[in-house]
């Protein structure tokens, strides 16, 4: 049994090589893609490991002396901790419940457009904000609201209000990090459903209308059953990174008044690891922050799987 078994292995290892050889050209283009993530995703976890260690630059990695979970006992300890994971969970599930579903409404309007012209300027206005540094929506957010000279806030004295300082309010913070971003994301987000309504058979919409269905019962009967694997896929992908908020974002829109809404475990990581060089400490809570989208990725994958017989794997 054993021969018969290593024999098949070694037929299947030479079909495998043999077809490697036929399409070399492809794994030659592959190479690239393989050569980024072997050294910017997988080489670097090498230095992760100080998360467990008493790391000192003078001794390096290798030298430094293990102390185990040290550090993540005082991350967790550490009295800022429930506030950042409250804030990151937080942000995080109100961007989704957001933005999740605006693409979706996004490219279902646009799919039933009949004006070819005022569908494409729509989409041109939509996809735009996605190539806006964000630097540079952080630094609109601070003029249009500006407490002094903001639109937004002429407008409210306008009609007998008082100006409010809307950066420097820990209870706007989330809003207007989410709103922005939908601004900015709705409609880049939109074109992977716009490719998937673009594969619907035209044909069962011309039998919808023929039997008297309006453009809202095609939506709901036709377009997003199609679109449903999709979906789901995009959705596992969003709540595996649910705690990777957009750091560059949350750190140019944070400042003194806002830190107790704004503050999240990338910012924190950022503050401590950085500036405050405490680099095993600052580990510690970057590889938690990473642990939970992990678990958090696998287990909405399983939990898709067995209800919808879609998932990433």
């Amino acid at each position: 049994m054993a021969k018969g078994g290593d024999t098949t292995m070694t037929g299947n290892a030479r079909a495998l090589v043999r077809k490697m050889k036929q399409q070399r050209q492809l794994y030659v283009l592959l190479l690239p893609a393989i050569a980024y993530f072997v050294l910017f995703q997988y080489v670097p976890m090498y230095g992760a490991q100080i998360a467990f260690k008493d790391f000192k630059p003078t001794l390096g990695i290798m030298g430094s002396p293990w102390v185990g979970f040290e550090h993540f006992e005082r991350f967790f300890n550490s009295y800022p901790f429930w506030s950042l994971l409250r804030n990151t969970i937080g942000l995080s599930l109100y961007g989704m419940a957001v933005g999740f579903p605006i693409p979706i409404a996004l490219a279902l309007l646009l799919s039933h457009t009949n004006g070819r012209a005022f569908k494409r300027f729509v989409q041109t206005v939509t996809y735009a904000p996605h190539f806006v540094s964000t630097v540079v929506v952080v630094e609109m957010l601070a003029l249009f609201l500006s407490p002094r000279s903001g639109m937004i806030n002429q407008w409210i004295v306008s009609l007998g209000g008082d100006p409010v300082f809307f950066l420097g309010s820990p209870e706007w913070f989330k809003t207007l990090h989410v709103l922005s971003g939908v601004w900015q994301g709705a409609g880049w987000g939109a074109i992977i459903y716009l490719a998937a309504l673009a594969g619907v058979d035209r044909g069962l919409h011309e039998a919808a209308v023929m039997d008297g269905a309006s453009k809202l019962q095609r939506i709901r009967h036709i377009d997003l059953p199609s679109i449903m694997p999709t979906i789901v896929i995009v959705l596992i992908l969003q709540l595996g990174g649910m705690m990777s908020v957009g750091f560059e974002k949350t750190l140019l829109m944070q400042n003194s008044l806002n830190l107790d809404s704004s503050e999240v475990i990338s910012t924190y990581v950022y503050k401590t690891g950085l500036l405050g060089t405490r680099y095993s400490y600052s580990a510690a809570a970057g590889m938690f922050d990473s642990a939970i989208n992990f678990v958090l990725l696998v287990t909405v994958n399983r939990l898709a799987r067995k209800l919808t017989e879609t998932s990433l794997w």
